[in-house]
């Protein structure tokens, strides 16, 4: 851990990266998944279909399963059955359809841990995979919780930020917003990527909202002090430490 930058990552017991399956016949959306999860340094197969799945979770050995309830075969409860059948405690994380609610209740009636619905931001489903995987006590924080750059401290499990000690109150979005920013310390990122990462991989709205969150966030992070956000013309946005 460097003196400028920090960030935990979820291990396994063993030390070795947390393995996630991520099951969906959606072949772009499960890549997309798949990105955000080896982005926090995780290991990860992927799979478009039930039968598939049951086999890389047999040789794979998944610690957690993002798992789509509606696939082509087997369909995502008797892919979660066959799964519990060889690991009984494997938690699993289903994708629902936004009006499911039948196959919601189904889900987690059939034993599954946690759901999100369609669409998603990928931002949700890393949160709520670090939450099941500290929930089920598979993984654990190797260096805590935090994450720091220069000043600025940003805890991710009890959601307090701070600069140079004193405390800072943040809406939801702007501390997703300044997560991201301090997980990408001195690099340059566009608007595109923070609308994708931020809000939702298919947000259909207007680039000026990472503009006016930037401008709450410069507020309540750099006002009175050495400023840490910058923008780079034409580029997009980098936040690294005050000189």
């Amino acid at each position: 851990m460097n003196a400028e930058t920090s960030r935990s990552d979820l291990r396994r017991a063993d030390g070795q990266p947390v393995r996630v399956l991520v099951v969906d016949d959606e072949a772009s959306l499960a890549e997309l998944v798949s990105m955000a999860l080896r982005y926090e340094g995780w290991e990860v197969r992927s799979a478009g279909d039930g039968m598939t799945a049951v086999r890389l979770a047999r040789e794979f050995r998944p610690d957690v399963v993002v798992l789509d309830i509606m696939l082509p075969d087997l369909g995502g409860l008797e892919v979660l059955s066959r799964m519990r059948a060889e690991t009984p405690e494997l938690p699993v994380l289903f994708l629902t359809a936004k009006d499911g609610v039948a196959d919601r209740i189904a889900g987690l009636t059939a034993g599954g841990d946690d759901y999100v619905t369609k669409p998603f931001s990928l931002e949700e489903v890393v949160l709520r995979l670090r939450a099941l995987l500290r929930r089920t006590r598979v993984a654990k924080a190797a260096d805590g919780s935090q994450l720091v750059v220069g000043d600025l401290v940003l805890d991710e499990d009890s959601r307090e930020v701070s600069r140079a000690g004193a405390q800072i109150e943040l809406t939801a979005t702007e501390f997703e917003l300044l997560r991201y920013l301090m997980r990408n310390p001195k690099r340059v990122l566009s608007k595109a990527q923070i609308l994708d990462r931020v809000w939702s991989y298919d947000f259909g709205g207007q680039a000026n909202i990472v503009e006016l969150y930037i401008s709450y966030l410069r507020k309540k992070i750099d006002a009175g002090r050495e400023p840490m956000i910058h923008t780079m013309r034409g580029a997009g946005y980098v936040l690294k430490p005050a000189r």
